[in-house]
C-alpha cells in the first residue's frame, strides 16, 4: 500500500466532521479535492472506506481499522517535525473536549486541579462530535452525557474507555418573578404550551432545551448554543429552558430552578471517555481531576 500522509489526513478529517463538504472547509479545500483524495485512498488499500449516506458519511469497518494505525503515524510524524525544528514542548499537552454544559459547570475546576507541568487545551461540542472528535485522534479526552438506559455511545469498534463523573437531574430554568415566584416544583401538564429556548438539532444530535417527551410539537420561540445566552433569556422573561441541575451554582441573577412533578425524573450521566489502551501519565491526571469534580 502506498498511503500518504496528506490522504491519512483527510481520512481523519472526514471521520472528525461527518461529511466530505465539511472536512473540506476544515482542511481548506474543495470539497471535489477531498472526494478524490478519498477515492485515492480507498484505491491504494483495495477496499472501501467510507459509507457514504444520506446523512453524511461514515467510515467502515475498514476505515476505522486504517484511521487506528493514522492516529500512530500522523502523531509520530508531528513528534519528529517538533523534534527537528527544535520546537520539543516542555509540557505534557492533553486535548480535552467537553459538552457545553460541563463548560461552567466542570471545567474551571477540573483545571485548576491539574499541575502545571500538563498543558490542556479545550473546545465545546455536543456528545456526538466530541465522540467523531475521540475516533479521529483530534481530542485526548472527552466529557460526555448520556440519558437511561445509558447504551454505548456508538457501534464502533474499539469500544471507547468510559468513566462515569457523576448523575444530574435534569430540572427546567424559569423567571424568577411572574407565575413560577417561590415555587419549586412545576407539573409536567403546565410545560406543554411553554415558549422554549432550546439549542438547535439535526437528524444526529437530540433537540436540548425542552423537557422531553412533551405530546406534540413543542415551540422553541428562542434557538441558542450557549448556556448563558439561554439562561439571561430566561431571566427576562423570554421563555423557559432545561438544565442540569449541576449548573445551580452558576446561575445568573433572576433565574430559578424548578423539578418537575407527574413525569419520571430526567437524570443525565455526566462521563468522559477517551479511546481505548494505556492511557499517559498526563491523561490519567487530567481525567482523575475531571472525575473529582464529581
Amino acid at each position: 500500500m502506498d498511503i500518504s500522509s496528506t490522504g491519512l489526513r483527510v481520512l481523519r478529517q472526514i471521520a472528525e466532521s461527518g461529511s466530505f463538504t465539511a472536512a473540506a472547509a476544515r482542511l481548506g479545500y474543495t470539497q471535489s479535492a477531498i472526494s478524490r483524495q478519498a477515492a485515492a485512498l480507498e484505491r491504494s488499500v483495495g477496499t472501501t472506506l467510507f459509507e457514504r449516506r444520506p446523512d453524511g458519511v461514515q467510515l467502515t469497518p475498514s476505515g476505522l481499522t486504517l484511521l487506528r494505525h493514522a492516529h500512530t503515524v500522523l502523531a509520530s510524524l508531528a513528534a519528529a517535525e517538533r523534534e527537528l525544528t527544535g520546537t520539543v514542548p516542555q509540557t505534557e499537552l492533553v486535548r480535552l473536549g467537553a459538552v457545553l454544559s460541563a463548560g461552567a459547570a466542570i471545567l474551571p475546576a477540573a483545571l485548576a486541579a491539574v499541575g502545571p507541568q500538563i498543558t490542556v487545551t479545550t473546545r465545546e461540542g455536543t456528545t456526538p462530535t466530541l465522540i467523531r472528535a475521540l475516533r479521529a485522534g483530534s481530542l485526548d479526552l472527552a466529557v460526555l452525557t448520556s440519558r437511561p438506559p445509558h447504551r454505548p455511545f456508538d457501534g464502533d469498534s474499539p469500544r471507547l474507555h468510559v468513566e462515569t463523573v457523576a448523575d444530574t437531574e435534569l430540572v427546567v430554568a424559569v423567571p424568577s418573578t411572574g407565575e413560577f415566584a417561590g415555587r419549586t416544583t412545576v407539573h409536567v401538564d403546565e410545560l406543554v404550551d411553554a415558549a422554549w429556548i432550546a439549542t438547535p438539532s439535526s437528524s444526529s444530535e437530540a433537540l436540548l432545551g425542552v423537557w422531553p417527551g412533551l405530546p406534540g410539537r413543542p415551540r422553541v420561540i428562542h434557538s441558542a448554543r450557549d448556556w448563558l445566552t439561554k439562561l439571561h433569556l430566561v431571566a427576562g422573561g423570554f421563555g423557559l429552558t432545561t438544565v442540569p441541575s449541576r449548573l445551580s451554582p452558576v446561575l445568573p441573577p433572576g433565574v430559578s430552578l424548578l423539578h418537575v412533578d407527574g413525569a419520571p425524573p430526567e437524570i443525565r450521566r455526566v462521563l468522559v471517555a477517551r479511546l481505548p489502551g494505556h492511557p499517559t501519565p498526563a491523561i490519567t491526571a487530567v481525567t482523575r481531576a475531571v472525575t473529582s469534580t464529581a
